[in-house]
């Protein structure tokens, strides 16, 4: 008796949009050697911040997203800025310090301070020089004082963990 050799068939394969497919990033990083990852389809699209209109209202536009603004006592929230405390990582010591942010449609920057009362500016992450904002689902920032709520904000010589 023989047996007659396994044969796998595997259905054809629909061209899909891949990472292969996508248009790639050109950028410089800290060793200056230009990045090839290729973009994300939200990559694609242009940030909000950067078109954001004169008649922008960012405090109906964060209420109809479903947060309930009223609740929150240590948050500043007009048509034009938003302000509270994040806690943010250290660029050169990696140590954990709770800042006040200021978003800013009107001068289109992220800036953060010491304190509520804005008189030390400790820095300044203009829209234009913000590459991503996303999630850090892979924990990069072990160390956060809350993992699960921790963003990156990924600027052009800078990755800030929020």
């Amino acid at each position: 008796m023989s047996l007659s050799p396994l044969t796998v068939h595997k259905p054809p394969q629909e061209p899909n949009k891949d990472a292969s497919s996508l248009p790639r990033r050109r950028s410089l990083h800290r060793n200056n050697r230009p990045s090839d990852r290729p973009m994300s389809m939200q990559g694609l699209q242009r940030s909000l911040a950067l078109f954001l209109s004169p008649n922008f209202d960012l405090r109906a536009h964060v209420e109809s997203l479903g947060h309930g603004v009223a609740s929150c006592t240590d948050l500043r929230l007009t048509p034009r800025r938003c302000a509270g405390f994040l806690t943010k990582r250290g660029g050169r010591v990696k140590t954990w310090k709770k800042r006040w942010f200021l978003f800013d449609t009107d001068h289109r920057r992220l800036a953060y301070y010491t304190d509520c009362d804005e008189r030390k500016l400790k820095g300044v992450i203009y829209f234009q020089a913000i590459e991503e904002v996303y999630y850090d689902h892979l924990r990069t920032a072990t160390s956060s004082p809350r993992p699960s709520l921790t963003f990156c904000v990924k600027t052009y010589d800078r990755l800030f963990f929020l």
